[in-house]
């Protein structure tokens, strides 16, 4: 019974286990399912969302792209539009000049047809009256008596002697021919020969060339052994009483007196040197800078060899006198210590005292001082120019632009005032009449040296006080130097002058053709909120005409800053005056939507914001600008003329458009369409005057443009701007704490005239 109790039992027992866990197995199966498929839903939106996203960057490429096509598609296409428009007028032009010709050709045809009717009743009468007089001639000699011929006899004389002329003009004719050949001959073996020479002229030329190059090299030399022994001479003479130093001097002349009779050897060869002035026939171991220098560039020759050695031994045996050729070189050294503090006063100190650059005012002065401008050879010119080159070069803001150009306005016309030309002959015979012996021109130097020491080098420290009431006789370097700064003065003008068109150019595509005026939704409102849109939409229609004033008012600010002569302020107001005319009409000329009475209006307002801007900047900047733009103002006020069909061609031409040319008036008129009223335009009799006109006028002028061209020159000389510059006192400039600190710069503080 226990067995079956505990059957019993174990089998209650499971039934209640397998009927309690179905339920949990269910549950546990429906929840593995549920996140499985939870899990497999989320990884399809995420593989669903990349996948579209990538469709969708390749359709927004293809956009894009489509986009872009589009994009040059339509320019293109408004290329296009604007040369099919242009061919079609040309064409519309030739057709109508090809109708007049067969009109013209016809009328002719008619005249001469007419002629030839004439002609042919004309010869039927005459071929009449031929027969008549035949028929009377053959009656007149039927009826004549029968007439007696005589025999006329014929003299042979004449025939012969005519026959004897005859063949002695042909033997004339022979003996000329002869001489002819052999004065051909005879030029041909002249024309050869007179080759010949000119090849022998050629060389012997080259010769002389290469001498001169010799001559001047020992020059040089001369010259550096005359300044160092203007310094030994001194010394010698001052200690005369030792008897090594005379040896010494003994030694050093008697080296110096070969080197002379070298140079006097090759100067007295009788040589015809012409100057080449071109680079391109420089000799190859010489190079000329710009104010005078020469550079030696390979092998030395044998006379530099010598004169190195010379010097050398010169320095070598003269120990006493050492110090004198110490001295000379702590001159050049604070020469060259100068010439750096003036190049970066020049660079640093962008001020102005009274209208008048300082940094202009004091490099004159110091190059007055000086005496630079007598100098035969200085580096300081050099310096100058290529501080100024350099500070102008790919320069894009305009305010340093100005500052450069008031201040080399300023240089150059301080030069005008005070340099001239050398006598050239003059100074030739001076050196023709120097002294032959090369102590002899010591002598006479260490005199000069007295007066101004260093002339050579363009530098004589603070010895006595220039004059500055006189001209100076200023020598080659000092005028390159003003070509230098006059080419920088026009280059610095084409740089703003340009950037200015630069920056109006952009404007002036928005200026010519009126904005449309877009469609106003039907929103209910007031009549004032009616009136503010009315008001914004012409602000908005302005606003490129105002920029373009503005910029002119930038540009007038910053050159009135800088001081700069108002003479040039005309000159680049004027010439960016002339380019808006040369755009303006252009395009006026070559889009037909521009040709209308409402764009007329507005191009007509924004000439007089311009107007405006003339009168506020007065004739002292803004010059004859307002007369630059007759074309376009012409132009305007014929769009917006009434009752052109009642205008002839004469009141056109000489009343209304007296600038413009017949081929730029037929342009307007037979483009122009009134938007606003729908007026007609010219009349057809005045289109058949002007294109008759222009048919005889391509006859003459095939060539004949109606376009404007923009005028890139420079539109003045500096000596217009030297006249007209006003007069600059150099009495009270205030030098910079730079140079007032510095001794060598004391003159600056003293009054000059």
């Amino acid at each position: 019974m226990k067995k079956i109790q505990i059957a019993t039992v174990t089998l209650i027992l499971k039934a209640d286990y397998s009927i309690n866990s179905c339920p949990l197995q269910t549950q546990w199966r429906r929840f593995h399912a549920l996140s499985a498929y939870n899990q497999q839903k989320k990884a399809n939106l995420t593989l669903q969302c990349l996948w579209r996203a990538r469709v969708a960057r390749k359709e927004l490429r293809k956009l894009r792209m489509a986009a872009r096509e589009t994009g040059a598609l339509k320019e293109a296409k408004d290329k296009l539009e604007k040369r099919v428009e242009e061919l079609t007028w040309r064409l519309d032009f030739e057709k109508h000049l090809r109708i007049d010709l067969e009109e013209a050709k016809g009328q002719e045809i008619a005249k001469l047809q007419n002629a030839l009717h004439e002609m042919q009743g004309q010869l039927d009468e005459a071929h009449a009256t031929i027969t008549h007089e035949k028929e009377a001639a053959k009656i007149a000699i039927e009826q004549a008596p029968p007439v007696i011929k005589e025999v006329p006899v014929v003299d042979n004389t004449k025939v012969e002697q005519l026959t004897n002329q005859n063949q002695e003009l042909e033997g004339e004719v022979r003996e000329l021919k002869k001489r002819m050949q052999e004065f051909e001959q005879k030029y041909s073996d002249v024309q050869t020969e007179s080759r010949a020479r000119l090849k022998e002229v050629e060389e012997s030329q080259l010769r002389a060339t290469q001498l001169q190059e010799a001559i001047e090299r020992l020059e040089l030399n001369l010259t550096n052994l005359e300044s160092e022994n203007q310094v030994l001479r001194q010394q010698a003479l001052a200690a005369s009483t030792s008897e090594d130093l005379s040896e010494e001097m003994e030694i050093v002349k008697s080296k110096i007196t070969t080197l002379q009779s070298e140079n006097e050897f090759l100067r007295n060869q009788k040589v015809i040197v012409e100057q080449i002035t071109s680079p391109e026939q420089v000799s190859p171991q010489m190079k000329n800078l710009d104010n005078g220098h020469e550079i030696y560039h390979g092998c030395p020759t044998e006379d530099e060899y010598q004169a190195t050695k010379v010097e050398q031994q010169t320095t070598k045996e003269s120990g006493p006198l050492g110090s004198l050729l110490t001295k000379q070189r702590s001159l050049t050294d604070r020469q060259q210590e100068n010439h750096d503090v003036l190049i970066k006063c020049l660079m640093e100190d962008k001020k102005f005292d009274k209208s008048r650059p300082v940094a202009a005012c004091i490099v004159y002065k110091a190059l007055l001082q000086w005496r630079s401008f007598e100098a035969e050879k200085t580096h300081v010119f050099d310096r100058i120019i290529h501080t100024i080159r350099s500070s102008i070069e790919s320069q894009e803001n305009i305010k340093d632009l100005a500052y450069w150009l008031s201040t080399t306005a300023t240089l150059v016309f301080l030069l005008q005032s005070t340099i001239k030309a050398s006598n050239a002959p003059a100074a030739s015979q001076r050196n023709r009449t120097s002294p032959a012996t090369l102590f002899g021109r010591m002598a006479q130097g260490f005199r000069a040296s007295s007066i101004s020491m260093g002339t050579s080098s363009g530098y004589s420290g603070m010895d006595g006080k220039p004059d500055t009431r006189s001209k100076i006789e200023a020598k080659y370097p000092a005028l390159l130097f003003k070509q230098h700064l006059t080419a920088c003065v026009e280059k610095i003008y084409g740089m703003i002058r340009d950037s200015l068109k630069k920056e109006i150019s952009q404007l002036l595509n928005l200026c010519i053709q009126a904005p449309r005026s877009a469609r106003v939704r039907q929103i209910r409102g007031s009549s004032k909120s009616i009136h503010s849109n009315i008001v914004a939409k012409q602000q908005a229609s302005s606003i490129h005409w105002q920029s373009i004033v503005n910029s002119l008012d930038h540009t007038l600010g910053i050159l009135s800053e800088n001081y700069v002569p108002s003479i040039i302020t005309r000159k680049i107001f004027s010439q960016i005056f002339s380019f808006i005319n040369v755009q303006l009409f252009n395009s006026l000329l070559l889009r037909r939507e521009c040709c209308s009475f409402s764009n007329g209006e507005y191009v007509k307002a924004g000439l007089q914001e311009l107007e405006q801007w003339c009168i506020r900047a007065t004739d002292q900047f803004a010059g004859s600008s307002w007369e630059e733009l007759q074309h376009i103002r012409q132009a305007v006020g014929f769009l917006v003329l009434h009752q052109k069909p009642h205008k002839s061609l004469e009141e056109i031409t000489n009343e209304l458009c007296t600038v413009l040319s017949i081929p730029q008036i037929y342009r307007i008129g037979t483009m122009f369409w009134d938007d606003k009223y729908g007026t007609q335009g010219l009349s057809p009799e005045v289109i058949g005057k002007m294109r008759a006109l222009m048919a005889e006028d391509s006859i003459n002028l095939p060539n004949n443009s109606f376009l404007l061209d923009v005028d890139s020159s420079i539109p003045f000389t500096m000596e217009e701007i030297s006249r007209s510059f006003p007069d600059i006192s150099l009495s009270d400039v205030e030098p910079p704490a730079l140079l007032r600190q510095r001794s060598d710069f004391h003159f600056l503080l003293q009054s000059t005239d």
